[in-house]
């Protein structure tokens, strides 16, 4: 039987209080089995996995995404930063984030009034160039917290108030507390999805940097999607996003699913196990699916014969997307340093 404490909050795992620790299964435990997942709170109250987690890895990738555009652009990393120095901060902030107050209106002003500052375009362009790697930060971070949220929810919270005195078997909950947990599963799909289409944004551009700066150029990823991706000139790059895999159907057919179509059940429901009066499992069901496609007969699609939890899966299904995710930001770091390569030796 599983031992489920009775401090449930994430302040039982400060002092000399013995950690807690959140389950695939549903149930808290203070002491996981050893190898299997499982989430502790860090000290910003964030749930993180405690192993195979590779935000920070990422993270490093992007950095590296960040670095490789200034050099490409400017002619390497000294000429950037010379620049930088003398650089209004509307060219970084204005359009982009909310730390400038500039309207339309006087952006384009500025840029007037800026017109015979050197490599004025490069920067723009710069910039914009970085927004697509910031927004894959971003977007990385958020699928990270929520799986972490979705998992405090699962074990956490009481899906159902007041709670009552239950009879052993299994039962299904609907309330206030499974709608909200159900929708962060659902923004999850939709993040990671966002994720995709980002990548492909910025593969694209990387592949058709622009070198013409005359005028500000616009973005040559503008338009495009995930759908896109044979655009961009890699194919089916193995081990990366691009390379189809059973995990990337499984994102595209629930982000669309919920987007398009939706929702995972008729009436969201978590399902609780009850054994001596105790919770030992909590699981959320994922409808059948064959060849990255719903089962279907005419207007049903969503049976629910194959006992698929997906709150045993989804930290798999997460580990697996952000090793694809590492290994196509290492190949656009590479492609960014040989495209820099390739125009310093042009320019010398």
């Amino acid at each position: 039987m599983v031992d489920t404490p009775t401090d449930k909050s994430p302040s039982s795992t400060s002092g000399s209080a013995v950690p807690l620790f959140l389950t695939l299964h549903g149930v808290p435990q203070h002491n996981p089995l050893e190898g299997q997942p499982a989430y502790c709170v860090d000290p910003q109250g964030a749930w993180r996995p405690v192993h195979g987690d590779l935000l920070y890895e990422i993270e490093a990738e992007c950095i590296r995404l960040h670095d490789g555009f200034a050099s490409a652009l400017l002619g390497g990393l000294t000429s950037y930063h010379a620049l930088l120095a003398v650089t209004p901060p509307f060219l970084y902030e204005a359009g982009l984030n909310s730390e400038s107050t500039l309207s339309r209106g006087e952006f384009e002003q500025a840029l007037v009034a800026h017109r015979e500052m050197p490599r004025l375009h490069e920067l723009l362009y710069l910039y914009d160039c970085r927004k697509l790697v910031s927004g894959i930060q971003e977007c990385t971070k958020e699928v990270c917290f929520l799986v972490g949220e979705f998992y405090r929810s699962l074990n956490l919270d009481e899906l159902f108030f007041p709670p009552l005195a239950e009879p052993d078997g299994v039962r299904w909950i609907t309330s206030p507390f499974v709608t909200r947990l159900t929708a962060t599963l659902n923004v999850i799909f939709i993040r990671l999805h966002s994720l995709l289409d980002y990548t492909t944004k910025l593969v694209h551009e990387i592949e058709h940097l622009r070198s013409n700066f005359s005028t500000y150029p616009k973005l040559s990823s503008s338009s495009v999607q995930f759908g896109d991706r044979r655009r961009t000139g890699w194919g089916e790059a193995p081990g990366t996003l691009f390379e189809p895999s059973e995990t990337i159907r499984e994102i595209e057919l629930v982000r669309n699913l919920v987007i398009h179509d939706g929702f995972l059940d008729d009436m969201p429901k978590v399902y609780k196990v009850v054994k001596d009066g105790r919770a030992v499992e909590k699981f959320v069901l994922m409808p059948d699916r064959t060849d990255g496609r719903l089962d279907r007969h005419k207007n049903r699609a969503l049976f629910y014969s194959r006992d698929d939890k997906i709150n045993l899966r989804l930290p798999t299904l997460i580990s697996q997307f952000q090793v694809m995710q590492r290994a196509t930001l290492e190949r656009a770091v590479g492609r960014l340093v040989e495209i820099g390569r390739d125009r310093s030796k042009a320019a010398g």
